[in-house]
C-alpha cells in the first residue's frame, strides 16, 4: 500500500488555463505559489516553490468560473512526475492532480465566492474524469506538457 496526498496552500499566479479535451473531459491549469517564511533564499528572502495544478472536470469548471491570480487556495491532490519531448530533448515535469479545492484567506473582491461560502469545491465521486488521466497519459494531448 503507497499514500501519496500533497496539500498546498498558496496564492494562484496566474488565471487558470481551462480547455476541453477531445473526450469531452474539462481541464484547468493554473500556477500556485507557497512561501515559507522560516526558510531563506541567498538573499535573505522568504523562500517561495511554484507548483503546477491540474484540476479536472468538476474542478476545472470551479477554477474557471471562480479562480484568479492572487487568490489564495487550499489545495489537496497527489504528485505527479512526466516527461515529454520537445525539440529532441527530454523536459522533466512536476504537477499536482487536485482532487480539492477550497478559498482561504480574505474574501476576494468582486462579489459572492461560488455561492459556496467560500468554503470552496471537492470534487464528487472517484470516476476516471474526476481524477485526471490513466496510466496512458492525457489521450490525443499526450505529447503536449500540461505547462
Amino acid at each position: 500500500m503507497g499514500v501519496n496526498k500533497v496539500i498546498l496552500v498558496g496564492n494562484v499566479g496566474r488565471d487558470p488555463e481551462v480547455r476541453t479535451l477531445s473526450s469531452g473531459t474539462r481541464l484547468a491549469k493554473f500556477s500556485l505559489a507557497t512561501t515559507d517564511h522560516r526558510s531563506k533564499d541567498q538573499d535573505g528572502n522568504p523562500r517561495t516553490e511554484w507548483h503546477n495544478i491540474i484540476a479536472w472536470a468538476y474542478l476545472a469548471e470551479f477554477c474557471e468560473k471562480w479562480v484568479r491570480k492572487g487568490t489564495q487556495l487550499y489545495v489537496e491532490g497527489s504528485i505527479r512526475y512526466d516527461t515529454y519531448e520537445k525539440d529532441g530533448v527530454k523536459k522533466y515535469f512536476t504537477e499536482i492532480n487536485a482532487r480539492e479545492i477550497q478559498f482561504v484567506g480574505p474574501k476576494q473582491s468582486g462579489g459572492d465566492s461560488g455561492g459556496n461560502g467560500g468554503g470552496g469545491h471537492q470534487s464528487p465521486g472517484s470516476g476516471p474524469s474526476d481524477s485526471g488521466p490513466g496510466p496512458g497519459g492525457y489521450g490525443n494531448d499526450a505529447n503536449e506538457p500540461p505547462f
